[in-house]
């Protein structure tokens, strides 16, 4: 499983982060809506074509970004969601993507 930043998993169930995840959306965001991803990974072409593939049924778009020594690409996707159980449904598809860093 994928490293999540801006959230300490460590030591704690993926279900349970991703069940916390899905209370918080809940609780600060008026579904459907257009939500926002960030994530970080290798700068490989297939990283890159699975990523689209996790987003494949769902209007979004998306900008990407080298790292300064091109080792790393930074995604940034704005994708229609229809509830949180949506959001998190992406973030667990992209999560199978070995080496992806969400923030």
């Amino acid at each position: 499983m994928s490293k999540l930043l801006n959230a300490d998993t460590s030591g704690q169930d993926p279900e349970e982060f991703y069940r916390s995840l899905k209370e918080k959306l809940e609780e600060n965001h008026n579904f459907p809506e257009d939500y926002h991803y960030k994530f970080i990974f290798p700068n490989e072409h297939t990283k890159l074509i699975e990523l689209y593939q996790a987003f494949d049924k769902v209007k979004y778009t998306i900008s990407t970004r080298e790292s300064k020594n091109a080792k790393y690409l930074s995604a940034s996707i704005t994708a229609f969601v229809l509830d949180a159980n949506h959001v998190v449904e992406l973030y667990k598809k992209v999560s199978e993507i070995e080496g992806v860093i969400m923030l």
